[in-house]
Order: structure tokens, then sequence, then C-alpha cells
């Protein structure tokens, strides 16, 4: 698509790639898309620690906003989409800041990802299953099919356990759950940042205050309004899944903080098992990473 490589910054929840990518577009005249699947939905602001828009420095933001609580993120279609977007941004002459934690669709961008077919009526009739047995029953079914693809599965991520199992029934075959390289379609030089675990649990823990502090409640009453609840994937997101549990009467609030904050240092704690496997990312210590550095990255191969 272009010799200049796409800076791809990604790493696990709280470690501060929002304020790296923006020092590197700065410096770069780049544009930043986004590459945190629950940062596609409007409304998601607050759980999502969305940047704002008065502290995006003047910077084109891409792939945020574009989807509503009702609709499911799908990797295929962002695929498609941010390689367009890429395509675009590069015409015109400007450079790619890529910036997330969602591993899968990261590498659906950069590498030789294919998806197969979606089938309505295989989907429609697994949701219902799913419905009626939950999410723990679908896994284990998935399991039993396909253990190599489920061990990389997080077992209550429904919209990708029940994608899985459409993938085997359509294709005979498991689905690409893990970040074993594919040829690279994309040019990109992959920067990930890490902290000390404790250290980054205390930034997560921070950072869950001062969303209740904002409003996260507020934010997702007003999203059951727009139908949250319908939404198979916006419904599963941390902070928004626990918000919904506590509305229905499974825990009192002043357990809230904490079982949100149990939830999310678990998942940075996947997010790096995920990161680690792909041997084209260059690890850099957060506390003292800086743009030049970056830049002096050779592209990934």
């Amino acid at each position: 698509m272009t010799s200049q490589p796409v800076i791809v910054v990604l790493g696990s929840t709280a470690v501060g790639k929002t304020q790296l990518s923006l020092e590197i577009a700065q410096k770069l005249d780049a544009e930043i898309i986004n590459a945190d699947s629950m940062q596609l939905y409007r409304g998601m602001d607050i759980g999502t620690a969305k940047i704002p828009l008065n502290e995006r420095a003047g910077i084109v933001h891409h792939m945020l906003d574009v989807l509503d609580v009702t609709e499911s993120a799908n990797v295929s279609d962002y695929q498609s989409q941010t390689r367009a977007l890429i395509a675009d941004i590069h015409a015109r002459g400007k450079r790619v800041v890529m910036v997330g934690g969602t591993g899968l669709f990261i590498k659906a961008v950069l590498e030789d990802m294919n998806f197969p077919p979606s089938d309505p009526i295989i989907r429609g009739r697994l949701e219902t299953e799913e419905m009626q047995l939950g999410t723990p029953a679908m896994f284990a079914k998935l399991s039993a099919l396909a253990p190599h693809a489920a061990q990389f599965l997080e077992p209550n991520n429904t919209r990708r356990v029940l994608r899985a199992l459409e993938v085997i029934e359509i294709t005979g075959q498991p689905p690409i759950t893990t970040l074993d390289s594919l040829p690279q379609i994309v040019p990109s030089v992959r920067v990930g940042l890490t902290r000390d675990r404790e250290e980054n649990y205390e930034r997560i823990n921070r950072r869950v205050q001062l969303m209740l502090e904002h409003g996260l409640i507020a934010e997702v009453q007003s999203l059951i309004l727009k139908g949250l609840r319908q939404g198979v994937t916006a419904q599963k997101a941390l902070g928004y899944a626990q918000v919904l549990e506590m509305i229905d009467g499974e825990f009192e609030q002043d357990e809230l903080s904490e079982r949100i904050m149990i939830a999310t240092r678990r998942y940075s704690r996947r997010q790096e098992s995920w990161f680690r496997r792909d041997n084209r990312i260059s690890w850099m210590n957060a506390n003292d990473v800086s743009v030049d550095q970056v830049l002096a990255l050779p592209e990934g191969t």
C-alpha cells in the first residue's frame, strides 16, 4: 500500500498507549486509527477511556464512534474499513498511527488474515442456543470441538465463542485465534508498551475510580435506553457488564469498583499473554519510552 509503515502502539489496558500515540502523531503529522474494539461504540466513552475531542491535540482520529451499541464489533468489517482508511490516509501523503489493545483487530489489518463468510441461519441458531444454555456451555462445546483454538479465547466472550463455532460448522476447520505469524500485508512498526505489573494494576485501579466518579453508572443507564442489553458485544464490555449486573441486583453498589478492578486486571493479563506471542513487537517500558526510540525501530518482517 505504501513504503511508509504504520506505527502501531499496543499493550494492555491503562499502560499509557494513548499519550504515546499522540506524541508520535504530532511528530509525524500523522492521523490516528483506533484499535480498541469497545471504542468503536457511540456513547461508550467513560468506561472505555475514550480520548475526549478536546484532548486530541487537533489530530484526526478514525474508527471511533462508528457503531451503535446494538451492533456487533466485527473483525472482518474492521479489517476492510481500516485497510481502506490506511490507503486513503497514505494517498493524502500522511502517516498512520494505530493504537489499541485488541490484538485480533490489529493482526487482521496488518497480516494476511482471511475470514470465512457468515451464515445467518447457523448464527441465529447458535445465538438461540447460547441464550438457552449460556456462554460457558457454548465455550465447553467449542473446547470439545477445537481445544487448541478454545485455549486462546476468553470463556465469557460470547461473540468470539459463537463466531468460532460458526466457522467450524461452515468450514469444518477451527478459526485462527492466536498471533501465529502470517505474511504481512500492511508494512508496520509495532511497539508494545509495558510496565511493572503492580504499577499497572495501580493505574487500572485509579482509572476505575475515575470512571465511576465521572459518571460510568449514568452512562450505562443512558445506553440501556439505546439498546445496550440487546447488543451481544457491547454489553459484555469491561465496566459496562459489571454495572449491568449491579443494576440487576446481583451485588451491591459498594462492591462495584472492586469487581471492575478485578475483571480489568484479569483482562490485562490476557492481553499481555496474547501480545507476547507476536515476535514482530518491540517492547519498551512506558515510563521512559521516547518518540525517537519508536521511530528508530525497524519495520516488522
